[in-house]
Parts: structure tokens; C-alpha cells; sequence
């Protein structure tokens, strides 16, 4: 069950990530900036050919190899840990998801399309898409988790505990 839900909750993402690029593109890559709810949420389409917040601009085939390793290392997680908690299966499906739809532009264009643009007046946040959205609850989910349910990293208090015929606490973060 918790795979079906991981695989399903990635796919998601990953298609609709790249439905959504394909649409903006096609409807706004001339436009310049378009309002959608005034000034608080607009269409902003750019290519980042870097990381996270456009950091190390240029170096999008880096990031696209780093990529490869950390789905791996996500898969490995579920596999490891992601049973013992439904939360922790969605956040890793989060995760996977959001690596993935920005993996596929990295590898057919050699950068990242982003175009969600919010904020008020001057104060803005970076430009985002999908993919980054779902990276973004990854780690909100995570530190909630940490900070409500910490048993849940520990693998003790999990949904599915009594599943693993164990009661240690052998998960990612041992206490």
C-alpha cells in the first residue's frame, strides 16, 4: 500500500509539473508578466538553468546528475522507512515527485521552467513551479513531523509499527 501511494503521489506531481510548464509556455512565453490574482500571484515564465532559488546559474547538468542520486537515495528511504509512517510516505513521494519534474527539463532543455511569481509589490519570493512546490511541503512536512511526531523519524508511534513485528527504534534518526 505504502509504495502504491509513494509511486501514485510522485506520478502526480510529475505529470502535472510538466503539463502545467507545457500550458504556461504555450499560453504566456511571450507575455512578460501576467497578472493572475493582482499583484499577489503572477505568471513570471523563466528558465533557470541553476538550482534552488537560481543559485549557480549555468550548472543545470550538475544538478541533473546530483538528481540521479538523490532519487535513488529517495527510493532507498522508502523502501528503508517509509512503511512505518503514511507521512512519511508522502513526504517522500513529495520529494521524489519534485526531483523528477525538474530532472525531466534539466535533461530536454538544460534548464528549469518556473513561472509562479508571489509576493506583495517589492517583496517578492522566487520564482517556482510544481515540482519546487512539492520539494517546499517535503521539508514543511518534514519539520512538522520532527517537531509533532518525532517518535514517527524514530520509527516508534508509526501508523504502521505493528506491521514490522518490531518495536525498536531502528529507523533513520535513532533516539
Amino acid at each position: 500500500m505504502a509504495w502504491t501511494l509513494f509511486a501514485a503521489l510522485a506520478t502526480a506531481i510529475v505529470v502535472s509539473d510538466q503539463l502545467l510548464k507545457a500550458w504556461i509556455v504555450a499560453n504566456y512565453g511571450h507575455k512578460g508578466v501576467s497578472p493572475v490574482l493582482g499583484d499577489w500571484l503572477r505568471i513570471d515564465l523563466i528558465q533557470n538553468a541553476g538550482g534552488l532559488f537560481g543559485l549557480g546559474q549555468g550548472t543545470a547538468p550538475v544538478f541533473a546528475v546530483v538528481t540521479i542520486v538523490v532519487m535513488g537515495c529517495i527510493a532507498l528511504l522508502e523502501f528503508r522507512w517509509g512503511w512505518r509512517s503514511w507521512l512519511m510516505t508522502l513526504a517522500l513521494g513529495l520529494l521524489l515527485g519534485g526531483a523528477i519534474g525538474n530532472f525531466i527539463d534539466r535533461i530536454r532543455q538544460g534548464y528549469v521552467t518556473d513561472f509562479a511569481d508571489i509576493g506583495i509589490g517589492s517583496w517578492r519570493w522566487y520564482v517556482f513551479n510544481i515540482a519546487d512546490m512539492a520539494v517546499t511541503c517535503f521539508f514543511l512536512l518534514l519539520i512538522a513531523v520532527w517537531i509533532f511526531r518525532p517518535k514517527l523519524l524514530s520509527g516508534g508511534g508509526g501508523v504502521d509499527d505493528t506491521a514490522a513485528g518490531s518495536s525498536d527504534a531502528s529507523g533513520p534518526i535513532a533516539e
